[in-house]
């Protein structure tokens, strides 16, 4: 018999690890000594050690290992655990990858302007909120044609809110989506998010849920709207350069608006899918 230390030198494992697997009964000692409560193993249970070693480099918790080398795991069972666990690694790789070039393309920028960019794009989910929300028509997305549409619905939308009694519950939020004519011509929607309990009705404005946006590359852009070109071309060479393309028109989360627009802070939210 081999005594607890011997036996973890063999299995290349820690005497604390053996005592853990012994309390969870993963792996009992074959003797204990009554009298010292020291540990004894037989050189055939570093097979089942081996086992264990083996599954938990698969990734499978110790619960799951257990129940495999108990064979309360039948081989179809056993067979799905590992389907399972070969989806979940090869998500994860491809996690890495992305990141892997994200951090490509950051150089890329580092070694072409000889600095980091001002600008940071962070690739996040953006739940669905309820909004009351006004629209109008924009002769094209570009700034110029979108700042007179979007400032008077917003303060027309702020007066009927008033005038229902009906308070703000977070910051207000721009979507833009092609008219329907296809004449070149976008939507522009101002919104702003209202309570659960504002339902639709004759309020002088619409009330629905905007849907949530399983992956948006997001941006913070300072200062007004009217220059926002160059932080929506720095969101678009991320896109580009990350293996995203993108997927629709970017929202506009208004987060700080002062009086003076040099003090403002947007966050552009702009849906896109890996390519």
């Amino acid at each position: 018999m081999l005594n607890i230390g011997d036996f973890a030198s063999h299995g290349r494992v820690s005497v604390r690890m053996l005592r853990h697997y012994d309390a969870i009964g993963l792996l009992r000692p074959a003797r204990v000594d009554p009298v010292s409560g020291y540990r004894f193993y037989e050189a055939s249970q570093l097979a089942r050690l081996n086992r264990v070693i083996a599954l938990k480099e698969l990734g499978f918790t110790l619960q799951q290992v257990r129940a495999v080398l108990d064979e309360r795991v039948d081989a179809a069972e056993l067979r799905g655990m590992l389907r399972l666990r070969r989806a979940q690694l090869a998500e994860a790789i491809a996690a890495d990858e992305l990141r892997l070039a994200r951090v490509e393309a950051r150089l890329r920028t580092i070694e072409s302007e000889g600095t980091m960019s001002a600008h940071d794009v962070v690739v996040k989910p953006v739940p669905s909120v309820r909004v009351a929300q006004l629209t109008g028509v924009a002769a094209s997305y570009e700034p110029g044609d979108i700042g007179p549409v979007i400032g008077p619905l917003f303060a027309e939308l702020c007066r009927r809110l008033d005038e229902a009694g009906v308070e703000a519950a977070g910051p207000s939020v721009a979507c833009y989506r092609d008219a329907p004519e296809g004449d070149g011509t976008v939507l522009v929607l101002a919104a702003v998010p209202v309570g659960a309990s504002v339902r639709p009705g004759a309020h002088g404005f619409e009330v629905l849920d905007l849907p949530p946006i399983d992956r948006a590359a997001t941006i913070v852009h300072r200062g007004p709207m009217d220059e926002v070109l160059g932080t929506g071309q720095a969101l678009a060479r991320f896109i580009e350069e990350n293996g995203y393309r993108s997927a629709g028109y970017a929202r506009e989360l208004y987060l700080e608006c002062p009086e003076d627009q040099a003090g403002w802070v947007t966050e552009l939210q702009e849906p896109v899918v890996l390519r």
